[in-house]
């Protein structure tokens, strides 16, 4: 069990998920948090994980630092999705394991379940079909992630939990057109359509200067890179958030609108988090009781032997395979695109037309969750999604004011 004294490095605290464990945490009191700016701490640099490890030691990682898009950034950027996440995850882990850290909650992502994967999907369901092409190297990487959470506890007895969120959305979202999900890109091209009828340019441009955008348009047979801000001018502003689907009073959106997505409220996943944080051990999660009992072996010397250990769970052939200890955190519940974007039209005031492109993917059809693990663990949520999405769109619109 974690003290109020107990030093807890948050890694990702700027994120739009880290930030939220970050004030949920304070809020419960534990104020001995750590946290490192990717420009402070590299975390695919090996040596420099090593030495921040070496420096804070800290009794407890949350691991919510990750290289993350939406449909468009996926397919583009493959290679950078499964390396960049391959490597944080393995440096963040094994230095955890290397300095005794006592309880590791890893982050991932219900993308880890197959394309054709019954519904809603139960943790079961990991591996049994291919996945979901436009963002498979972001879900093998993550898969990676919870089976190193999953191999590390039979192999030595340590206590990573992972937990596997549904689309969240939230305060500090990411509204880059370029690489954000799918409702704060909704909202952003909906309330930019909104301004530039209204004819609020100086609207327009305190969100450009706040977020940049840039788009690699063809013309004349070859590719020009445009990037527009606050101080582009207007013909230059209007071509490159046509490109995004962005109009006078319409909007354009990928897919057909018809996939169904479940979406959780950031400050409900973190409190989720900080829950299993706090009140979730691996023995609880596979359910046995033995698993408690876990302690090292012994070399013929008498030390310690950390490279085998008696009692875990792997070792017992009795138990059977021991697998899929991930939790999915969502819930439970689900729309479609075309409904979402009907809530963010609401919220934002808008009354123009909003138009589905229907030459674009539209991702995996249906990505419902089963919550019955996590809500057997004691934690159930709180924001529902029509609040949510105000909530959202009141957080983004001040942002720019």
């Amino acid at each position: 069990m974690l003290s109020k004294d107990s030093k807890i490095y948050v890694a990702g605290h700027n994120g739009l998920v880290g930030s939220a464990i970050w004030n949920n945490l304070k809020s419960r009191g534990y104020t001995n948090l750590v946290g490192r700016s990717h420009r402070e701490l590299d975390l695919t640099d090996q040596v420099a994980v090593k030495k921040f490890f070496d420096e804070e030691r800290p009794d407890a990682v949350v691991l919510a630092a990750a290289f993350v898009g939406g449909i468009m950034a996926n397919s583009l950027y493959r290679a950078d999705f499964i390396m960049m996440n391959m490597k944080i995850q393995c440096n963040v882990i094994s230095e955890a394991y290397a300095h005794g850290v006592k309880k590791l909650l890893f982050l991932g992502s219900t993308c880890i379940y197959p394309k054709n994967a019954p519904q809603p999907m139960k943790e079961d369901c990991l591996l049994t079909s291919p996945l979901e092409y436009t963002n498979e190297e972001y879900a093998i990487a993550k898969i990676a992630g919870l089976k190193m959470c999953e191999s590390y506890n039979l192999q030595y007895g340590t206590n990573y939990i992972a937990v596997m969120p549904t689309n969240l959305y939230g305060p500090n979202d990411n509204f880059h057109l370029e690489n954000s999900h799918v409702m704060p890109a909704m909202m952003r091209k909906v309330y930019l359509a909104k301004l530039i009828n209204d004819g609020n340019w100086d609207a327009i441009r305190k969100d450009l200067a706040i977020r940049p955008v840039g788009a690699n348009i063809k013309e004349n047979g070859e590719v020009v890179r445009y990037v527009i801000d606050g101080g582009s001018d207007e013909a230059a502003i209007l071509k490159v958030l046509a490109f995004y689907g962005i109009e006078n009073n319409k909007v354009t959106l990928w897919g057909t609108g018809t996939p169904l997505r479940e979406f959780l409220w950031s400050e409900d996943m973190a409190d989720a988090s900080v829950h299993v944080l706090l009140n979730v051990d691996f023995k609880d999660i596979i359910g046995i009781e033995k698993y408690s009992s876990v302690h090292y072996g012994t070399k013929a010397d008498g030390a310690v032997d950390r490279n085998h250990s008696t009692g875990r769970g792997g070792a017992i052939p009795a138990l059977g395979e021991i697998r899929n200890c991930h939790i999915n955190v969502g819930t439970g519940k689900e729309l479609t695109i075309r409904e979402l974007s009907e809530l963010v039209v609401k919220a934002v005031g808008f009354t123009g037309e909003v138009l589905f492109d229907s030459s674009k993917p539209d991702g995996t059809m249906r990505k419902l969750i089963d919550v019955s693990k996590l809500h057997s663990l004691g934690w159930t949520h709180k924001v529902e999604i029509e609040e949510g999405v105000s909530r959202l769109f009141e957080w983004y619109r001040d942002s720019i004011r």
